[in-house]
Protein backbone atom coordinates (compact mmCIF):
# COMPACT_ATOMS: atom_id res chain seq x y z
CA UNK A 1 0.00 0.00 0.00
CA UNK A 2 1.60 3.05 -1.27
CA UNK A 3 0.39 6.69 0.15
CA UNK A 4 1.70 9.79 -1.84
CA UNK A 5 1.78 13.13 0.13
CA UNK A 6 3.53 16.59 1.27
CA UNK A 7 5.90 16.78 3.90
CA UNK A 8 4.90 19.86 6.36
CA UNK A 9 7.07 21.50 9.12
CA UNK A 10 7.90 19.18 11.84
CA UNK A 11 6.69 20.03 15.19
CA UNK A 12 6.23 18.38 18.24
CA UNK A 13 3.05 16.91 20.17
CA UNK A 14 1.97 15.74 23.80
CA UNK A 15 1.86 12.11 24.39
CA UNK A 16 1.55 10.90 27.89
CA UNK A 17 4.15 12.72 30.06
CA UNK A 18 6.21 14.10 27.60
CA UNK A 19 6.33 15.49 23.84
CA UNK A 20 7.60 13.55 21.32
CA UNK A 21 8.75 15.40 17.67
CA UNK A 22 6.54 14.36 14.45
CA UNK A 23 6.52 15.33 10.86
CA UNK A 24 3.07 15.62 9.49
CA UNK A 25 2.48 14.05 5.79
CA UNK A 26 -0.44 15.95 3.76
CA UNK A 27 -1.76 13.02 2.17
CA UNK A 28 -2.63 13.61 -1.50
CA UNK A 29 -5.21 10.32 -1.83
CA UNK A 30 -8.39 9.66 0.35
CA UNK A 31 -7.40 6.02 0.98
CA UNK A 32 -6.64 6.67 4.55
CA UNK A 33 -8.44 3.86 5.74
CA UNK A 34 -5.56 1.01 5.49
CA UNK A 35 -3.29 2.75 8.05
CA UNK A 36 -3.78 3.29 11.27
CA UNK A 37 -2.03 4.39 14.34
CA UNK A 38 0.92 1.96 16.00
CA UNK A 39 1.68 0.77 12.50
CA UNK A 40 5.63 0.95 11.18
CA UNK A 41 5.97 2.81 7.59
CA UNK A 42 8.60 3.48 5.47
CA UNK A 43 9.05 6.65 4.12
CA UNK A 44 10.71 7.65 0.81
CA UNK A 45 11.87 11.25 -0.84
CA UNK A 46 14.51 13.19 -1.77
CA UNK A 47 17.23 14.33 0.47
CA UNK A 48 17.91 17.93 1.15
CA UNK A 49 20.44 18.64 -1.90
CA UNK A 50 23.62 21.33 0.13
CA UNK A 51 25.64 21.70 -3.14
CA UNK A 52 29.51 21.33 -3.55
CA UNK A 53 30.91 20.21 -0.41
CA UNK A 54 34.06 19.08 0.63
CA UNK A 55 35.51 15.56 1.68
CA UNK A 56 35.08 16.70 5.39
CA UNK A 57 31.29 17.25 5.40
CA UNK A 58 30.47 14.93 2.80
CA UNK A 59 32.31 11.76 3.85
CA UNK A 60 33.46 12.66 7.43
CA UNK A 61 36.87 12.74 7.10
CA UNK A 62 39.14 13.93 9.46
CA UNK A 63 41.35 15.99 7.59
CA UNK A 64 45.42 16.60 8.25
CA UNK A 65 46.74 18.28 11.78
CA UNK A 66 47.23 21.47 12.41
CA UNK A 67 50.79 21.54 13.32
CA UNK A 68 53.77 20.08 12.48
CA UNK A 69 54.68 22.10 9.29
CA UNK A 70 51.07 21.74 7.73
CA UNK A 71 49.91 25.26 6.75
CA UNK A 72 46.88 24.93 4.53
CA UNK A 73 45.80 21.33 4.46
CA UNK A 74 43.79 21.10 7.56
CA UNK A 75 40.57 20.27 5.08
CA UNK A 76 42.49 17.94 2.48
CA UNK A 77 41.66 14.71 1.39
CA UNK A 78 45.11 13.39 1.15
CA UNK A 79 46.32 10.79 -0.76
CA UNK A 80 44.26 9.57 -3.57
CA UNK A 81 45.94 6.12 -4.39
CA UNK A 82 48.87 3.78 -5.12
CA UNK A 83 51.48 5.08 -7.75
CA UNK A 84 50.74 1.32 -9.96
CA UNK A 85 47.53 1.91 -11.44
CA UNK A 86 49.05 5.46 -12.38
CA UNK A 87 45.06 6.68 -12.69
CA UNK A 88 42.58 7.13 -10.16
CA UNK A 89 40.45 4.52 -9.88
CA UNK A 90 36.30 4.84 -9.95
CA UNK A 91 34.69 5.03 -6.70
CA UNK A 92 37.34 7.24 -4.83
CA UNK A 93 35.79 9.09 -1.98
CA UNK A 94 36.28 13.14 -3.44
CA UNK A 95 34.80 16.61 -2.75
CA UNK A 96 31.83 16.63 -5.19
CA UNK A 97 27.57 17.23 -4.82
CA UNK A 98 25.98 16.12 -2.29
CA UNK A 99 22.17 15.59 -1.31
CA UNK A 100 19.33 15.40 -3.47
CA UNK A 101 18.98 11.47 -3.68
CA UNK A 102 16.44 9.63 -2.83
CA UNK A 103 16.26 8.56 0.53
CA UNK A 104 14.11 5.82 2.33
CA UNK A 105 13.61 5.88 6.33
CA UNK A 106 12.32 2.42 7.46
CA UNK A 107 10.19 1.97 10.43
CA UNK A 108 8.74 4.65 11.19
CA UNK A 109 5.95 5.08 13.75
CA UNK A 110 3.04 6.21 12.91
CA UNK A 111 1.45 8.64 15.79
CA UNK A 112 -1.54 10.37 15.02
CA UNK A 113 -3.98 9.77 12.30
CA UNK A 114 -6.36 12.96 10.98
CA UNK A 115 -8.70 11.56 8.24
CA UNK A 116 -10.76 14.49 8.13
CA UNK A 117 -7.70 16.92 7.07
CA UNK A 118 -5.60 14.29 5.86
CA UNK A 119 -3.06 14.30 7.80
CA UNK A 120 -0.58 11.85 8.82
CA UNK A 121 1.70 12.30 12.04
CA UNK A 122 5.27 9.90 11.88
CA UNK A 123 7.97 9.94 14.78
CA UNK A 124 10.60 11.31 14.12
CA UNK A 125 12.37 12.80 11.26
CA UNK A 126 11.51 12.52 7.10
CA UNK A 127 13.87 13.23 4.10
CA UNK A 128 13.44 15.83 2.02
CA UNK A 129 13.17 19.59 2.08
CA UNK A 130 8.98 20.75 3.88
CA UNK A 131 6.51 20.97 0.89
CA UNK A 132 8.45 18.34 -0.92
CA UNK A 133 6.65 15.01 -2.46
CA UNK A 134 7.09 11.94 -0.44
CA UNK A 135 5.44 8.21 -0.24
CA UNK A 136 4.40 6.17 2.32
CA UNK A 137 4.68 2.54 2.18
CA UNK A 138 3.22 -0.05 4.46
CA UNK A 139 5.27 -2.67 6.02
Amino acid sequence: MKIYGKKLKMTQIWQGEHFIGVTPIAASSSNMSSIKEGDLVRVSGISKGKGFQGVVKRHGFHGGPKTHGQKNRLRAPGSIGNTSPQRTLPGRRMAGHMGAVRKTVKNLEIVRVDAEKKIVFLKGAVPGNNGEEVEIFKI
